[in-house]
């Protein structure tokens, strides 16, 4: 899966959850300042995530923007195939 199918696919459950503008999301964007979203929104989007992509988020430590999600999406199927 490319970065790009990854950020897409964390975009489409960012909005979902957020109620957020598609055009508001952007790598950048950091999570909870930027797309508004509390505790609980960002609860959702983690869960929805590990049910996506088969993987565990442990903590959101460190998790502050959309890239940062993507970032460690991205990591953990990597780790998963290898």
């Amino acid at each position: 899966m490319t970065e790009e199918e990854i950020f897409n696919k964390v975009k489409e459950i960012i909005v979902a959850q957020t109620g957020e503008d598609e055009s508001a999301v952007t790598a950048q964007s950091k999570i909870k300042e930027d797309l508004n979203a509390d505790s609980l929104d960002v609860f959702e989007v983690i869960n929805e995530l590990e049910d996506e992509f088969d993987i565990k988020i442990e903590s959101e430590e460190g998790i502050e923007t959309v890239q940062d999600l993507v970032d460690f999406v991205k990591k953990q199927l990597a780790a998963k195939e290898g």
